[in-house]
């Protein structure tokens, strides 16, 4: 059973390992390495996000074939963070810019399905970056952690 509140609890142990760090490949690498794939928290998260998704309370909005929602506001206990998650299922979602950088906490719900050419674990995108988020190869949840809840939807340049 997952329920907001015990999903936030788990925000707090995920966010605390990104807490004063650049959002850089270093960051990444240690997300990877504390909280990677084969470790508790991840298959807490996990878990919590599937039931959260079953539950109706995670990923209640859908457009362009994509099931979304934002399950928690900025935050001060979470690093000032927001927390996204999405369903995705081979596809590419609205091209974007993060202008205080992105967090992606990538879980494969079949086969070797890929966000951004990443399999299962963390994805980190520094201050300025854009992207047209793309799930390949099957299905996938991925949370966004945002600092600051901030992303413009923008075009890609040519």
């Amino acid at each position: 059973m997952s329920t907001p509140d015990q999903f936030h609890a788990l925000m707090r142990e995920a966010t605390r390992l990104v807490s004063g760090q650049p959002f850089d490949s270093g960051l990444q690498a240690r997300l990877n390495r504390e909280a990677g794939p084969g470790s508790p928290l991840y298959q807490n998260i996990f878990a919590a996000c599937k039931q959260g998704v079953a539950d109706g309370w995670m990923c209640n909005r859908e457009g362009g074939g994509i099931r979304y929602g934002r399950v928690i506001k900025p935050a001060d206990d979470l690093a000032g963070c927001s927390v996204d998650v999405v369903d995705m299922n081979d596809l590419a979602g609205p091209h974007h810019a993060h202008p205080n950088g992105e967090i992606d906490l990538i879980m494969p719900l079949t086969g070797d399905a890929r966000f951004d050419g990443h399999g299962a674990g963390w994805l980190v995108y520094g201050p300025g970056s854009a992207h047209s988020p793309t799930v390949t190869q099957g299905r996938a949840l991925v949370l966004y952690l945002l600092p600051g809840g901030a992303i413009e939807f923008t075009r890609p340049s040519s």
